[in-house]
């Protein structure tokens, strides 16, 4: 496939630089070279370089085509092991196989299988180094009985443990401790608080792991605290001599190895020594002397964490931090920086570190991440992580969330990008982090080509000047020609024919002579000109802010080959995708996707480097809601797999009453298992942290009273159809009043009664007749006269 791919654009190997087989088969992994003799005869252009199908279609014989592949063969594959102690405790296999050989040709990629397995009840040896300055005191009397309860507790996750006792304070000289010489014999002296403690010590081991956990409880009756001046302590030198000294402290090759690191304050690190006048920096050796003291303390430097982390993994130690509540971020700092090491809270005076140490022992024991020891610069490794869920992760050389006895496997891809001097033998080692098993890798080189092996000088194919091999000879300084059968210097129009690629182009393309039937190109300030024709050059290819190829691939005229891991036209966008990983093992937290190996968010709202941060997304609250109830009340999907710490890594602050006033804060309410309502805010710091207020307790409101409900709801009903029943009549009786007071009004003001009605005709009529004589009454009844 990759041949086909090739062949339909660019064929690299044929316009590639390749004067000889070796040179070939550093162009491409496909590329393959004909080393037959009459190969390509009476031909203008003949290029042995090219891939192996096109070498044999052009007629070149299988047998002399040199066309090596990667390989890989398995030299010891012992089977894992089941369980730890007993009998089989010196044999005990947890990483699989054990050792293997890689032939490897440069750009050709490969691959190989690795199996691990965190076996049961695996020795454990544990070294509690403790912090003595003045105030651990109330610590050092909370675990003078230790030793009986931690063997207690340890007995029920493993048949054989061990256990040591060290202490600290601080290099004995100031500026870090008290020198004047009233404070060499007591530095207490004059604490009116404490007056009498034992003079100030760098690290002093005082017992060696042991299963007698009786002396170790007689060891730490014994110990009185010191004093120092700074708040700093001296606790890097003893780590550092606490891995280191093997044999002192007793360390087993055939076991987990423990380190307890209690205390109360910061440590001091490399260079802090210079306050005190030391300049030498740490040599990462054993310095303890007769009496099991650290004698170098006043002569070197504090250790950086750089050789810290180095000890540690080279002596296979897991470095646990117990550490008071107030440093406990200032040391998960320092775990990032330092593999195998984890940190948890300690009480202030110590009373729950058997809880600490089973829980840290538990939380080293679910994971697995390997390290590559010993790395050759020029060898390309990836790692695809398959954990308990059987999806492949890539990217990733770490699992987690196991359990004792579960097996995880990991898939490394190998791709060697170039040759190293001939002889060198090239190996590395992959490790389990603070596991004693590895594999052991020796890598060879497919560098050279068979043909080679049989060269021969002043050969007569070669016109006695030169060197016949793979086919091409290789001329004496002076002459020229596919037989060496031209000198420097000759020309003539006959050769010049064939030094154009075309008919009308120009001679060697304009970039050099043509010389014995060949093109002689010119050198140029750029970079190299080459091809048959000087058509070709290495840097005339795309470029990245100004950088050839982005720096990430070579220029084979004209075009960027990029090296392992790179893609694109100027090898800018990488195909890692580890850092697009988020916490959670997600890509891109399930909102974006991962392209050039940076995250491109497609979640509106979502943004951060792994697009983590997301105010104003649907499952914000949801997701900020588990970190919520596993940090502040221990509960939740996240508190029962020990991944709180892991992935919740947020700024929680706790408040009384819940502000909403930032408009940039979101509000998020969940109900509780008790019929509570859980208010907090989540928002986005300027400073990139996110940070989520919360209510220290939820909120909980007494249950309603059913009968008071349905008391209240007829009482109600009731007492609205008593107020429209009382607001209908009123409105009748203004009516009616109205009504009446009309009707009085148009009776008032009538002009007539019922007598002076003109409809109404009296039965008798009564007439008046004045005459001259008299005036008489003249009566009508009925209307007769």
């Amino acid at each position: 496939p990759v041949q086909s791919q090739y062949c339909n654009r660019l064929n690299m190997c044929m316009s590639g630089s390749a004067t000889s087989c070796e040179e070939c088969l550093l162009i491409h992994p496909s590329c393959a070279w004909c080393a037959q003799e009459d190969f390509g005869r009476g031909r203008t252009l003949t290029s042995r370089c090219d891939f192996s199908q096109n070498l044999q279609k052009r007629g070149c014989d299988s047998r002399f085509i040199e066309d090596p592949h990667s390989s890989i063969s398995v030299l010891t594959n012992m089977p894992l092991s089941s369980k730890g102690s007993g009998s089989t405790q010196y044999d005990v296999i947890q990483i699989s196989p054990q050792n293997i050989s890689l032939s490897l040709r440069p750009g050709d990629q490969t691959w190989f299988g690795v199996q691990v397995r965190q076996v049961e009840d695996y020795p454990v040896d544990l070294y509690y180094l403790m912090d003595l300055s003045l105030s651990m005191k109330d610590d050092l009397d909370t675990i003078r009985n230790l030793g009986t309860k931690l063997a207690l507790e340890m007995g029920k996750l493993t048949s054989n443990f061990r256990l040591g006792f060290g202490s600290f304070v601080d290099k004995n000289m100031s500026p870090f401790s008290y020198t004047a010489p009233k404070y060499q014999e007591n530095p207490c002296s004059g604490y009116k608080l404490f007056p009498n403690c034992v003079p100030t010590f760098g690290f002093r081991h005082i017992l060696s792991l042991t299963d007698k956990v009786d002396r170790f409880n007689e060891e730490v009756q014994k110990q009185m605290v010191s004093r120092n001046r700074d708040a700093p302590e001296g606790g890097f030198d003893a780590i550092l001599q606490a891995a280191v000294c093997k044999e002192e402290i007793g360390w087993r090759k055939e076991a987990y190895h423990l380190l307890v690191f209690a205390t109360d304050d910061v440590p001091h690190l490399a260079l802090d020594g210079r306050l005190g006048g030391l300049v030498q920096p740490h040599d990462g050796r054993c310095h303890l002397n007769d009496q099991n003291e650290y004698s170098a303390s006043t002569k070197m430097d504090y250790p950086s964490l750089a050789l810290l982390g180095e000890k540690l993994a080279e002596n296979n130690i897991f470095l646990i931090f117990a550490v008071t509540k107030r440093l406990y971020v200032i040391y998960k700092n320092f775990t990032a920086l330092i593999p195998g090491t984890t940190v948890e809270i300690l009480d202030q005076d110590s009373k729950n570190v058997i809880q600490l140490i089973i829980t840290a022992y538990n939380n080293i024991r679910s994971k697995v991440e390997l390290s590559v020891w010993d790395h050759p610069e020029d060898i390309s490794l990836s790692f695809t992580a398959t954990c308990q869920d059987g999806k492949p992760l890539p990217g990733l050389r770490k699992c987690a969330d196991l359990k004792i006895g579960d097996t995880v496997s990991f898939n490394v891809s190998v791709e060697a990008r170039g040759c190293p001097p001939r002889g060198t033998d090239q190996r590395f080692t992959i490790k389990p982090v603070g596991f004693k098993d590895r594999l052991e890798v020796l890598v060879d080189y497919q560098c050279d080509c068979g043909c080679s092996r049989t060269a021969q000088t002043n050969s007569s194919i070669c016109s006695s000047i030169g060197t016949y091999n793979c086919g091409t000879c290789h001329c004496e300084p002076g002459y020229l020609g596919a037989r060496c059968e031209c000198q420097e210097g000759e020309a003539s129009s006959m050769y010049l024919s064939a030094c154009r690629e075309a008919e009308g182009k120009q001679i060697c393309s304009g970039r050099g002579e043509c010389s014995c039937n060949q093109c002689l190109c010119y050198e140029s300030e750029f970079g190299k000109i080459y091809g048959s024709f000087c058509e070709c050059d290495d840097f005339s290819c795309a470029r990245h802010k100004g950088i050839l190829c982005s720096g990430h691939g070579e220029c084979h005229c004209g075009e960027c080959k990029c090296h392992a891991g790179y893609i694109g036209d100027n090898c800018n966008c990488s195909t890692e995708t580890s850092s697009c990983i988020s916490d959670d093992g997600k890509m891109c937290s399930g909102r974006g996707n991962c392209v050039c190996g940076r995250c491109q968010c497609t979640e509106p709202g979502a943004f951060g480097d792994t697009c983590e941060k997301c105010p104003t997304c649907p499952d914000a609250c949801g997701t900020k809601r588990e970190c919520i109830e596993c940090r502040l009340f221990n509960s939740g999907r996240l508190a029962d797999n020990q991944t709180c710490q892991r992935l919740c890594k947020d700024e929680i602050i706790t408040v009384e009453t819940l502000r909403t006033e930032d408009p940039s804060a979101v509000l998020c309410l969940y109900k509780t298992d008790h019929d509570c309502v859980m208010k907090f805010t989540y928002s986005e710091h300027a400073s990139g942290q996110s940070i989520l207020t919360a209510l220290k307790e939820p909120e909980c409101g007494g249950g309603p009273d059913a009968l008071m409900v349905l008391l209240a709801v007829v009482g109600s009903i009731l007492l609205v159809g008593v107020v429209l029943l009382a607001v209908w009549k009123l409105v009748i009786t203004i009516h009616d009043r109205r009504e009446f007071s009309r009707f009085q009004n148009a009776r008032s003001r009538a002009r007539y009664e019922m007598a002076s009605n003109p409809l109404y005709k009296q039965p008798v009529t009564t007439h008046l007749v004045e005459t001259d004589f008299s005036m008489y009454e003249k009566s009508y009844n009925g209307g007769v006269h």
